[in-house]
């Protein structure tokens, strides 16, 4: 048995090479001090605008299995970036049917005027289609799931991480 499942090692590593290290340490040198940590605590903003602090936000959304709202906010972000007009009508579309359609797989929390505006702006694409309703994510996950992420064990590990001491 043992040799049969061998087959699922994977060939492309070296031996030795052990990408779950090399995945730990590219973390530990984007892990913020704990005082940039406490920054975090100023606003979401600042938590979003950190790599880690994204990271550690959306982990801790996941353990609550509603990172939808993230989710959509970074799409949101990433289609204000498109340039090509055909690319930004595609991408809308998609975020619309992803996150903002009533039923879709991960239907963010909006109310029906919102979501009503949302999709009048997609008759004709332009960069703001999104800006109500990602308004209203944000806020939602300023009110909501930030006071819960400062209060999480995640983030007060963060916070008060111990400067680990050099050998005697």
């Amino acid at each position: 048995m043992k040799n049969r499942l061998g087959i699922f090692r994977r060939r492309n590593e070296s031996p030795g090479a052990n990408p779950i290290s090399k995945l730990d340490k590219a973390m530990k040198s984007l892990k913020p001090t704990p005082e940039e940590a406490l920054r975090w605590g100023e606003s979401l903003e600042k938590l979003l605008l950190h790599k880690y602090g994204l990271a550690a936000f959306r982990a801790f959304l996941r353990t609550e299995f509603s990172e939808e709202n993230l989710e959509f906010w970074l799409a949101c972000e990433e289609y204000k970036k498109i340039k090509s007009q055909s690319k930004m009508v595609s991408k809308a579309k998609k975020i619309f049917a992803e996150y903002i359609a009533i039923q879709s797989c991960k239907e963010v929390n909006l109310d029906s005027y919102t979501r009503e505006h949302t999709k009048e702006n997609l008759q004709t694409i332009t960069r703001s289609c999104f800006d109500l309703a990602q308004k209203r994510i944000y806020g939602l996950m300023e009110k909501d799931s930030y006071p819960r992420f400062l209060r999480s064990e995640l983030y007060l590990d963060i916070i008060n991480q111990k400067k680990s001491s050099p050998p005697l």
